[in-house]
């Protein structure tokens, strides 16, 4: 039998982490101003500390994210600044803070150089880096691959993987769950993104795509043989080289898998992408998809293994459907349960947990000063599990999203999981769909639950992610 708890590595990785922390933030460091407002502007200033010298409070913000914003909200507000090795950041959180930094009226927040120093050597002019008009132009031209009709194309390649992974997995104590899904949405990037055929070539794509995106999370950021950041920039290479080759096949093809509509979409006016731009886009695109479904599913699935009322709903709502197998149909309306759950995991669980941006004018933000230059950092995940907006907010409850739930008034970006304004994820519809295929399959074939007061060990990607791989007991269901 598996052991249920994280695996001592990391069990040992995460409590020195943790001690670290806090060390670090007892560090007697002041409360500032990060600048002082012009005279008669009417505005507060961002108030904050660096925290430990030079490393500020990155240690907090790795291993208590939640905990370490929701201090700060409490103590600072809205807007507030902290040390982050090197320079100081901004903390956005709670629905008026965003929406100020989202919708961008001045267009005072730059994506392109918010996201430059934490991930742009590895997804550099992706979609969500771009700025201003170029995002819009780039936008009209994606949009082609995100039609009902495409989204109804994916599904039709996605739908065989994911029925023969999810009922292939084996009734198990210990089962990693996130592992798992990780690696079906893996094999399913290589098929559905980029129509790659399984086998070695698209176990080299899964390699690459995943030392990728470690790159852009590693602490050390330089190009040191052996290193996260030196193999995430090989890797970056690769991709490049990888993609680049396949242009003028897809081009002339007629695939209907993301690598090929991006190949032939076309603005309204006719423009399409170069091909430095496909590139570009599909690489990232691997990386937004991927990652956020694999946090979504699997924190999901969590909170159904604790919450078992809620499972087995769930489960009675997916077996009063004929089908097994969903269409792009059946998933508009027919299933509220489930629709309400993935809002709430979303809401809970934000797997775009934060996004950045630089200031390249002063401006302000829910009535603070925030002056040229300031790295700011949206909080999306802090944000949504505000006891402001949300009442008891780290309680499951999918009957929040419900017919007949309390409808008391609540902000506009009070719930915002895919952004908002002009860079409002373009990929929601799809990880709908993805993360309901999967759901609706697992809660057909299987019954899992997780033992009682188990937490998984959270780690930091593009959201709160399971670092001990979500173990779950797993037993599949003799009747379906």
């Amino acid at each position: 039998m598996t052991s249920l708890i994280a695996d001592p590595v990391t069990a040992a990785k995460r409590r020195l982490q943790s001690t670290a922390a806090a060390f670090a933030a007892r560090y007697p460091s002041p409360v500032r101003e990060l600048a002082h407002p012009p005279a008669g502007s009417g505005l507060r200033p961002v108030m904050g500390n660096y925290g430990f010298p030079v490393l500020g409070h990155i240690l907090s913000t790795l291993v208590e994210p939640l905990d370490f914003a929701r201090e700060r909200y409490e103590k600072f507000g809205p807007v507030s600044w902290a040390g982050g090795v090197g320079f100081r950041v901004v903390q956005a959180i709670g629905p008026e803070a965003l929406e100020t930094v989202w919708i961008n009226r001045d267009k005072a927040f730059s994506s392109t150089r918010g996201w430059a120093p934490v991930i742009g050597p590895f997804f550099h002019r992706g979609i969500m880096l771009l700025d201003f008009e170029e995002h819009r132009d780039h936008r009209r031209i994606m949009q082609q691959a995100f039609t009902r009709s495409a989204l109804d194309g994916y599904l039709d390649l996605m739908r065989p993987g994911i029925v023969r992974t999810v009922t292939g997995w084996p009734s198990a104590h210990g089962f990693p769950f996130y592992t798992a899904v990780k690696e079906l949405l893996l094999d399913q990037a290589a098929e559905v993104f980029v129509g790659a055929v399984l086998g070695p070539e698209a176990d080299q794509l899964a390699a690459d795509f995943h030392d990728t995106v470690c790159g852009g999370q590693a602490m050390i950021r330089a190009d040191v043989p052996g290193g996260i950041w030196a193999r995430g920039l090989r890797a970056r290479e690769r991709l490049e080289c990888y993609f680049a080759e396949q242009i003028p096949a897809r081009r002339a093809g007629g695939g209907t898998d993301l690598f090929s509509m991006m190949c032939h979409s076309r603005s309204d006016d006719g423009e399409r992408f170069t091909d430095a731009d496909i590139v570009n886009h599909m690489i990232f695109l691997l990386m937004a998809a991927h990652d956020t479904s694999a946090i979504a599913i699997s924190m999901l699935a969590y909170e159904l293994g604790r919450n078992l009322g809620w499972q087995s709903a769930l489960r009675e709502e997916a077996l009063a459907s004929p089908d097994d197998e969903l269409t792009l149909a059946d998933l508009d309306g027919a299933f509220p349960l489930l629709d309400a759950a993935f809002k709430e995991i979303l809401r809970m669980y934000a797997p775009a947990g934060t996004l950045f941006r630089q200031t390249v004018t002063d401006t302000e933000v829910a009535g603070h000063f925030v002056p040229r230059k300031t790295q700011v950092a949206i909080n999306v995940y802090a944000s949504m599990r505000l006891a402001d907006w949300w009442p008891d907010p780290d309680r499951f409850d999918p009957g929040r999203f419900l017919g007949g739930a309390d409808a008391a008034p609540v902000h506009r970006y009070a719930f915002a999981p895919f952004g908002g304004g002009v860079h409002k994820c373009l990929g929601q519809q799809f990880a709908d769909m993805n993360v309901k295929v999967v759901l609706h399959q697992l809660l057909r074939h299987f019954e899992w639950r997780v033992p009682p007061g188990y937490r998984p060990l959270l780690s930091w990607g593009t959201g709160p992610t399971p670092a001990d791989g979500l173990p779950v007991t797993l037993r599949r269901r003799a009747h379906r």
